[in-house]
This record gives structure tokens, C-alpha cells and sequence, in this order.
């Protein structure tokens, strides 16, 4: 399996180069500290998931084009030895991307899992009208889009069209396992 802090690394350096950013415009974009983003880039530390959202956003790419880029994965069969699994170092939250985002497909579908009381956030989302389909597979599971929030239970789905803050909180003794259908409008 690739190491994706790795190939994350090289891709945010990429984007940001091909955009003649220097680090100081990206920190004033996102909101994260040159220095931190000085070593994401190196490949020194992971992004957490709320600063990988905010460089989404910054580049006008979905989680899972930022994400299916770095795995550079566009074949009809992915072996689950080569989806490419990333662990938020903050929440412990795991991210496997099943059918990453690739030339060509519109969606991507992850699996996400969330340790028991955990929350990820995401202060803007990076493409407007990006269309989920969350299925929960097990644990409790609170959605919060801006103001409203979706409380699930395993095998509820939420479909939704991105364009608010949003969250992801398990709410139960264990963890939240979900299965998350992503479409780029």
C-alpha cells in the first residue's frame, strides 16, 4: 500500500506550486501556520482532517479529489491492500478510500471511522453542491449540517448537498463505521 502522508505531501506541494503560491498565501487561505504547512509538505507531520479541509477548500478540490489525486488510483478493481487508508493524528478518525476520486468518475466512496466520542469538523465546504451519500453502518452517528442536525442509527442513510459547515460526531459507546458516497457536481 502507498504511503499516503507521503504522496499527500508531494501533492499539496504540487498544488501549491502549480498555483505560484508561496507558503505565506496558503497560510493566509487557510488559516494554518506557514510552519505547520512547512511541514506537512515535508512530510513531517499528517494534516488533521480539519486542516485538510481547509486546504481543500483553498485549492477548490472535494476531501476525495484531494484524497483519490494523492493515490493516483483510476483502475476498475482496487484490491483492498490498495485503497489507501489515512488516520487523523487529532481523532483517531480513519478515512479508506474504497473507490478513490479519479479522471474520469464524478464520485468516490470511502469508509470512514470514527472513534467513539470523537467529532471531525469542517468549517466551509471546499466545492458547493457537493453531493453525499452517508449509509451508517454501525455505532450512533450525529450529522450536524450548519444548523440542522441528522442523528443516525446503524443502517439510516442522510443525503445531502454540501454548502454549510458541517460535522461528524459518535455519539454511542463505539465507534461511528460508515460508508460515504461522494459526487462532484
Amino acid at each position: 500500500m502507498p504511503n499516503l502522508d507521503e504522496d499527500l505531501a508531494r501533492r499539496l506541494t504540487g498544488l501549491r506550486r502549480a498555483r505560484n503560491w508561496p507558503l505565506e498565501e496558503l497560510a493566509e487561505k487557510t488559516g494554518i501556520s506557514r510552519a505547520t504547512l512547512s511541514r506537512i509538505e515535508r512530510g513531517d507531520t499528517s494534516p488533521t482532517t480539519s486542516a485538510l479541509g481547509r486546504l481543500a477548500s483553498a485549492f477548490g478540490l472535494s476531501m476525495a479529489e484531494l484524497f483519490g489525486a494523492a493515490s493516483g488510483t483510476a483502475e476498475r478493481h482496487i484490491p483492498k491492500e490498495a485503497q489507501a487508508v489515512w488516520e487523523d493524528p487529532e481523532t483517531g478518525f480513519i478515512r479508506r478510500a474504497l473507490t478513490p476520486a479519479a479522471s474520469g468518475y464524478r464520485g468516490a466512496v470511502i469508509e470512514g471511522l470514527l472513534p467513539a466520542g470523537a467529532t471531525i469538523s469542517y468549517a466551509v465546504p471546499p466545492i458547493p453542491d457537493l453531493e453525499h451519500h452517508l449509509v451508517l453502518l454501525s455505532g450512533t452517528l450525529r450529522v450536524a449540517l450548519g444548523s440542522d442536525f441528522h442523528d443516525l442509527s446503524p443502517g439510516d442513510a442522510l443525503r445531502f448537498r454540501l454548502n454549510t459547515p458541517n460535522s461528524y460526531r459518535a455519539t454511542g459507546d463505539e465507534a461511528a463505521r460508515y460508508i460515504l458516497t461522494v459526487i462532484t457536481p
